[in-house]
């Protein structure tokens, strides 16, 4: 089980499946939420994820796309994007425990800044992951 919250602490959630896929994202619009230069995601099925405590406030980021922060500090949670209904990606920096979820790639690097070097020897894709 994976748990984790919000800078503050009011908002607090719970993982109770083995994560499907973990990313380091590089698009525009993660930077732009997170004010980070990548962010890192797990996604799991969105019938294993429970909020614990608190609330979160979402926000339509682009078409098909929510994006879940804490009301109170900020704090960007969770990505859902329709297509994918099923699944709810992570925040992979809220976990308590993170390094208990390491990426298995990087994606969207044709966004990347040119100032970061990727040298993890990880897959790179420079869009989204290829379908299955």
């Amino acid at each position: 089980m994976l748990t984790g919250g919000c800078l503050c602490g009011k908002v607090r959630y719970r993982i109770s499946a083995a994560p499907v896929g973990s990313t380091v994202c590089h698009c525009v619009d993660c930077r732009r939420a997170s004010g980070a230069p990548f962010v890192g995601w797990i996604s799991v099925p969105w019938s294993a994820f429970r909020l614990v405590a608190g609330a979160t406030k979402a926000r339509a980021s682009s078409p098909g796309v929510e994006r879940a922060f804490c009301a109170d500090c900020g704090t960007p949670l969770t990505y859902r994007h329709a297509a994918f209904a099923d699944e709810i990606d992570v925040a992979t920096g809220t976990l308590d425990r993170p390094d208990d979820a390491p990426p298995d790639s990087h994606t969207w690097t044709s966004q990347k800044l040119a100032w970061v070097q990727l040298a993890d020897g990880l897959p790179q894709y420079p869009r989204a992951l290829p379908e299955p």
